[in-house]
């Protein structure tokens, strides 16, 4: 249980943007009293309000850690619940352990240094991954590649309602151009370090956040620096479902039709040993018991953060709780709630659900999905890809996925 005071935590990260309580009840549909009682203490989030808070640490622009942390303090489970609150990168080097997913990392910048004319690179996840997933290593990563100097990080700003120039501002500032006041001016500013012969590496989180307007303005910019100094500006542009939609929906015409796409990929029995002795060092984690929870969870990290601290609680962290009281309780997750309820609440969608809870197989996986049902299935992290090339088929992550998939539509046929 979190020490912090919720009050507290959110008063500083308001502070730090200067963000104010008619500000942060704009941006989450609250009102202003809501917000202040807040941070005043006077009252604390309700199980119904999770969403507006998840909402307030994307508008205050927190790290995923910064997100846990918040969410923990006010009595919810983590939105990110494997990014780890110190650099898992730098423990990996001092116990001589391998960092986990360090293979997709390599190969990740491996292709982006060998991109040729235009070293652009999308990196999508899922829900609970966060975006991207363990930045803090790829930035260590990036560092060690390129320069520290050479290493850029935009997060651009959630708010809806930020003007360009504001948006361009806040980017500018994160990037060290010192003060810029139009996309014009950030555009030359970044410009003035390429012409200088400088190789410079941009990673963008959570590309998708602000208005679609302003997120095409930015990857206008980043593409027309690319084209203008070839292999010079090395992109990483992060995020989900929108991000993708920039990438195919617009077809030929889109800004990012020249960037190559990759997806996090999911974890092996190895990186989530990596992850549960960083999470509970305090406990022997098992081969055996990891596994077993692998499969109940299919990789689906919240899942699987879940069960570990089911687990910890049961005693069980060396494997010995029978797995049908584990899968029983990993069906009840809300996280699996949250995802199934809006396909079960209309009627047509319902059906469909069922449809697709009955299959085994969903269908070939392509780049982009058309029906909206897989499509949202898929982003909310409870089906994935198995196989490669022409033998990619789309498949539920695992049964107690399916479990909890049909007692939400029985829960939603007797309401």
């Amino acid at each position: 249980m979190s020490t912090d005071s919720f009050a507290d935590l959110l008063s500083v990260y308001m502070r730090r943007i200067r963000a104010s309580a008619s500000g942060v009840a704009t941006e989450i549909g609250l009102s202003r009293e809501a917000v202040n009682n807040w941070r005043n203490g006077i009252s604390a989030p309700n199980p119904r309000s999770r969403d507006k808070l998840v909402a307030c640490t994307r508008y205050l622009r927190l790290t995923e850690s910064e997100t846990n942390r918040l969410l923990s303090a006010a009595g919810f489970a983590p939105e990110f619940p494997l990014q780890a609150e110190a650099p898992l990168l730098a423990d990996a080097r001092t116990t001589g352990t391998a960092q986990p997913f360090a293979a997709f990392q390599d190969r990740l910048f491996a292709q982006l240094a060998q991109a040729v004319p235009y070293p652009i690179s999308l990196l999508l996840s899922p829900a609970h991954w966060g975006q991207p997933p363990f930045r803090h290593e790829l930035l260590l990563r990036a560092r060690a590649q390129y320069g520290d100097g050479s290493v850029l990080h935009i997060q651009p700003p959630y708010s809806v309602s930020t003007v360009p120039a504001e948006y361009f501002a806040a980017i500018g500032r994160q990037c060290g151009l010192g003060d810029v006041a139009s996309d014009y001016e950030f555009e030359s500013a970044l410009e003035r370090r390429l012409l200088a012969g400088e190789r410079i590496f941009c990673l963008v989180s959570r590309f998708e956040q602000g208005t679609p307007a302003l997120r095409e303005t930015l990857a206008g910019i980043l593409r027309s620096l690319s084209e203008m100094h070839s292999g010079r500006l090395h992109l990483l542009l992060c995020g989900g479902e929108a991000l993708a939609d920039l990438k195919y929906r617009s077809g030929d015409l889109s800004l990012l039709n020249i960037a190559q796409v990759n997806h996090w990929p999911d974890p092996s029995l190895h990186d989530l040993l990596q992850l549960a002795r960083h999470r509970w060092p305090e406990h022997t984690w098992t081969e055996a018991a990891v596994a077993n929870l692998q499969s109940l969870s299919g990789g689906h990290p919240a899942l699987f953060e879940e069960g570990l601290q089911w687990l910890v609680d049961q005693g069980g962290a060396k494997g010995d709780v029978p797995p049908s009281a584990l899968g029983t309780h990993l069906a009840s997750s809300p996280r699996l709630w949250q995802t199934f309820l809006p396909l079960a609440q209309a009627p047509a969608s319902r059906a469909r659900l069922l449809q697709l809870l009955q299959a085994d197989d969903l269908g070939r996986a392509r780049p982009y999905l058309q029906d909206d049902e897989l499509r949202s299935l898929f982003w909310g992290n409870l089906i994935h890809v198995r196989g490669t090339g022409d033998a990619a088929r789309l498949h539920w992550r695992c049964a107690t996925i399916r479990d909890a998939g049909f007692m939400v539509l029985d829960s939603c046929s007797t309401d």
